[in-house]
């Protein structure tokens, strides 16, 4: 009798096995699953962005980056691209963001104040033509660039 490379013998018979009830469905269909609805999110989201004229297809960019999605509260999915790449190779904005206090502070002696909440401000800011092209992203649908201001960009919160 001569010994495994495990210093005994390995046994003939083929073990044990594994039962399995009929008709349940494999962790490869959940995952599949979870697949389709995450790739239908991208298709929708960029569907939506093209029809609104915030995104163009490009063909050959410097930059690109990768979309990812997060999971919302209610269910459904938020894409975001990743600008990590972009967002090392450009300086910080030296330009001081103002202090929330001394904002409020200088309202003490107005007599009618307004609060705005500008609905997607960011994406109200039309991006130089030159930068478009470094906002490259790649979905399965394409290669894709922002024409206005995305998030997720190092300076965009200075910028607005």
């Amino acid at each position: 009798m001569g010994c495994s490379r495990y210093g005994w013998n390995q046994p003939k018979d083929n073990g044990p096995s594994i039962e399995c009830r009929p008709k349940r469905a494999t962790s490869k269909t959940k995952e599949e699953d979870l697949w389709e609805r995450k790739n239908r999110a991208i298709k929708e989201e960029v569907e939506k962005l093209l029809k609104i004229n915030y995104i163009r297809p490009v063909q050959y960019p410097e930059w690109l980056a990768n979309v990812v999605l997060v999971p919302k509260a209610n269910g459904k999915w938020r894409m975001c691209v990743d600008f990590t790449d972009l967002n090392k190779a450009c300086p910080k904005d030296s330009y001081p963001l103002p202090r929330i206090d001394a904002l409020i502070d200088s309202t003490s002696e107005c007599e009618l104040m307004s609060f705005l909440d500008a609905f997607q401000g960011y994406n109200q800011i039309h991006l130089a033509d030159e930068d478009q092209e470094k906002t490259s992203f790649v979905t399965d649908q394409g290669i894709f660039c922002y024409n206005v201001m995305p998030f997720g960009l190092k300076n965009a919160g200075a910028t607005y």
